[in-house]
């Protein structure tokens, strides 16, 4: 019964190191898998109010991006790859703004450039996605999310050349799309949305030359951190805006938060090996103190071994490896335990919704499998080296006499 409570205390500390480490790993999972594909290179830059005084103009003047800012960007700034503007139109909070028939819906309406698709990737189930002949003919078409084609067709309806009615225009739909990330700039679901060319809705919707929002990213070789604050100074230097104004330009950068994950997931790892390491020490210190019990119980055992000729090098690799047999039994059932229990619950998460949720594929690497082995047999020679040193520091004549023979 002691030494089952003892390597309980073991069982524990392996079992715990893998749970927490399988549900860190899923929660990197969910994370990463809802960026992973959206280009690392980018950023993001919107307009704010001004908070310094410049060149006649006060403090708190609003402002947006025009046409002109895009030839002047790539012109002036040669480590753009992509460029693209963004319109904003109704979005899903705001009401019913799409209409077929007697159908209707409230989804997030935006105008983009097909460039759009490079730096935040869809993946088009049918159809296709927005091409440059849409945007220098300024068609009326448009690319929809999956909740739109199920809200707005039934399910056995061909979506590809039927029309929309968004926001009081209407639009031929030429692709069904899918999102290949979550992270969605204008907020909202990105299943719930449609998307226009850039200049189609510009000249539909009366918004003139007005751009809302820029889209870039890097050249290889370039940190996105420098274009950044590159297109930053430029944009001031265009609009009238003092260089010291850290407000009216606004901006996101992926690589500052993919960095920001990749360090948060780096602490989760490292916090649950000491966790799960500190858990599985105080098992091994309780094996190590069962050991000494076992020792004081076998006293005269150990003194006739030595009597009869064996050497302290033959007593310690007996008690050491009973008690790596009794680390490393404990710990392969909670390795195993904490394995299958990750299975398990994989197994119902796969049978929800994956694409949907922030926690997925909960596991565990080889080589963290194997790292946690090996702990466990170092512990167990060091739980049984005590307990050997003192048994060999008896005298074999005081060992026979302690029970009395």
């Amino acid at each position: 019964m002691r030494s089952f409570m003892t390597a309980f205390g073991v069982f524990w500390g392996i079992f715990m190191l893998i749970i927490m480490s399988g549900a860190g790993r899923a929660l990197e999972n969910g994370i990463m898998d809802g960026i992973r594909s959206f280009a690392s290179n980018s950023a993001f830059f919107w307009t704010e109010r001004t908070s310094v005084p410049y060149e006649g103009f006060q403090r708190g003047r609003r402002w947006l991006y025009d046409n002109k800012d895009i030839e002047y960007i790539r012109r002036n700034i040669k480590e753009v790859e992509y460029l693209s503007p963004r319109l904003f139109g109704p979005n899903s909070y705001s009401g019913s703004n799409t209409i077929r028939g007697e159908r209707t819906g409230a989804f997030n309406i935006f105008g983009d450039y097909p460039d759009y698709f490079k730096i935040d990737p869809w993946t088009p189930l049918e159809g296709r996605l927005l091409n440059e002949i849409d945007i220098q003919h300024n068609r009326k078409v448009c690319v929809i999310g999956e909740r739109v084609r199920e809200v707005m067709f039934n399910k056995e309806e061909k979506a590809i050349g039927q029309y929309l009615k968004v926001n009081g225009v209407y639009f031929q739909v030429v692709g069904v799309v899918q999102p290949e990330t979550q992270i969605n700039i204008g907020g909202g679901q990105k299943e719930e949305t449609i998307i226009i060319p850039f200049s189609t809705m510009q000249q539909a919707y009366n918004f003139g030359d007005k751009i809302h929002f820029f889209s870039v990213t890097s050249e290889k070789g370039t940190p996105v951190s420098v274009l950044e604050e590159k297109l930053k100074k430029l944009l001031k230097e265009r609009h009238q805006i003092a260089p010291d104004d850290k407000m009216a330009v606004a901006s996101f950068n992926i690589e500052v938060e993919w960095t920001k994950f990749s360090n948060l997931f780096l602490g989760i790892q490292v916090l649950t090996w000491i966790v799960g390491i500190g858990t599985l020490f105080a098992g091994v210190i309780g094996v190590s103190n069962i050991m000494l019990v076992i020792i004081k119980e076998r006293t005269q055992e150990i003194g006739i071994q030595r009597a009869i000729g064996a050497t302290p090098a033959k007593i310690i690799t007996h008690i050491v490896a009973e008690s790596v047999f009794l680390t490393t039994l404990a710990g392969y059932l909670g390795l195993s335990l904490g394995v299958g229990l990750l299975q398990l619950v994989n197994m119902v998460l796969e049978s929800g919704n994956p694409d949907e949720m922030f926690f997925r594929r909960p596991e565990v690497s080889f080589n963290m499998a194997v790292a946690a082995l090996a702990v466990l047999v170092i512990s167990g020679i060091f739980a049984g080296l005590i307990p050997a040193k003192r048994a060999i520091s008896i005298k074999p004549i005081d060992a026979i006499r302690d029970e009395g023979i």
